[in-house]
């Protein structure tokens, strides 16, 4: 059992990385980002199967860190699925790499790669790989022109970008 509890620290303690190619954004501002977010599309994983109405909101906490809540609906089972994380800053607050966690002192990686600066309206975001991809946005229905354009920017990434879900929301349905 230790040595299981060992490779699985060294396994998810490796999580927290930048994959080749990929670049966080550069200044940053971590209280314009705080709030609701609508996940838009995203690359399929079990935490998140078969899940509509998908949001992350995002709240700073008086220690510095980032608490997350992401909700979304399950229909197969009619119910809301809610995880709570927190995510702190791994090199600098200027720099939209972060750390999250979700289950105790493990951490995964959150990579603003691409982001709506003028009015933080919309973000793109990877995790440790290119087995990770969010599309975000403030409002649940993102413009079909800023969509594609995400979409390519990732598609530049290589990311596998024909592997993505676009995500249902209903109109007037929040968690």
């Amino acid at each position: 059992m230790r040595i299981f509890s060992l490779i699985l620290c060294l396994f998810l303690g490796g999580c927290v990385r930048l994959p080749k190619g990929i670049e966080p954004v550069q200044d940053f501002e971590l209280d314009r980002y705080m709030g609701m977010w609508y996940e838009i599309a995203r690359l399929d994983h079990s935490f998140e199967r078969g899940l509509s109405r998908v949001t992350a909101e995002y709240s700073l906490e008086a220690d510095g860190t980032v608490q997350v809540v992401n909700r979304g609906f399950s229909k197969e089972k009619g119910e809301w699925k809610t995880a709570h994380g927190k995510a702190r800053f791994v090199n600098s607050s200027q720099e939209g790499f972060l750390k999250v966690s979700f289950f105790g002192p493990f951490y995964g990686s959150y990579i603003v790669v691409e982001l709506d600066r003028e009015t933080y309206q919309y973000a793109l975001v990877s995790g440790p790989d290119r087995q990770y991809l969010w599309l975000l946005a403030r409002d649940p229905h993102l413009s079909g022109d800023v969509v594609k354009m995400l979409i390519d920017r990732a598609k530049s990434l290589d990311f596998p970008v024909d592997q993505l879900i676009l995500v249902e929301h209903e109109t007037g349905q929040k968690p």
